[in-house]
């Protein structure tokens, strides 16, 4: 029996301006990595993936009928929204949680686990683009995350959180959009995390390319159960619908 691949892409439009992508869909581990030697509650928890957020992109991508990339292997493994350099690519201790399985991965440990993983979902990233730009339009990038309700005790304000660099193309109107809901939301601008990581998905995909894009960041307790997740599609799906495609 074959491993499940580590990409998963959803079909739709590739001419339709916007690709999604879930960095942090699962909290999957493959059977020969013995879950990483992390006990098995751990996995429940944001350390392992991003809670809701890949309903979230499904939805969403049904509402638009648009494609969208999500992970099918957890970030403790190797984090996709990292570059290769990042220090953080393997964690060895995350939130507190030791990862026993990457305590001593050495450089060929993880070019395995670039190749098995990491290159697969830039493979199928390049793939879901290269496919939109020969319909004639060059997409915006969306990826979506999530993010817990406290951090060290602390409670986070923020309903969403829209994460960005240089280009404001599609975070600008996103933002202000979200702020003019009617749900009177709080929305982060480059919060609960600032934008422009180096070697991130949305710099080496979006950036490297001149792509509009975004990083969207919903508050798990939000998006945890189906009622949920299929309000934070619609409503991001409202939010969408009216500024695609974004000129380039």
């Amino acid at each position: 029996m074959h491993p499940p691949h580590p990409v998963e892409t959803i079909p739709g439009d590739p001419g339709g301006g916007l690709l999604l992508i879930c960095e942090h869909a699962s909290n999957h581990v493959p059977e020969d990595l013995a879950q990483l030697g992390v006990p098995e509650h751990e996995f429940t928890r944001h350390i392992a993936y991003d809670i809701g957020a890949a309903a979230v992109t499904r939805r969403l991508a049904a509402h638009l009928g648009v494609p969208a990339i999500l992970t099918h292997f957890s970030r403790l493994i190797i984090d996709p929204n990292r570059g290769r350099a990042d220090p953080t690519l393997v964690m060895r201790l995350s939130d507190g949680a030791v990862v026993p399985g990457n305590a001593r991965i050495d450089e060929a440990g993880k070019a395995e686990r670039i190749r098995r993983f990491y290159e697969p979902f830039d493979a199928a990233v390049d793939a879901g683009i290269g496919a939109a730009e020969a319909t004639g339009v060059r997409p915006a990038i969306v990826t979506i995350h999530s993010f817990t309700p406290y951090w060290r005790g602390v409670p986070r304000p923020w309903e969403v959180g829209i994460l960005w660099d240089r280009d404001d193309r599609m975070s600008a109107p996103m933002i202000a959009g979200l702020r003019a809901d009617p749900a009177g939301l709080t929305v982060g601008d480059n919060e609960p995390y600032g934008g422009g990581l180096p070697g991130d998905t949305i710099d080496r995909h979006a950036m490297a390319r001149g792509l509009p894009n975004a990083l969207v960041e919903i508050r798990q307790d939000l998006i945890v159960g189906e009622a949920g997740q299929a309000e934070w599609a619609e409503r991001f799906a409202r939010l969408l619908t009216p500024m695609l495609p974004i000129r380039v």
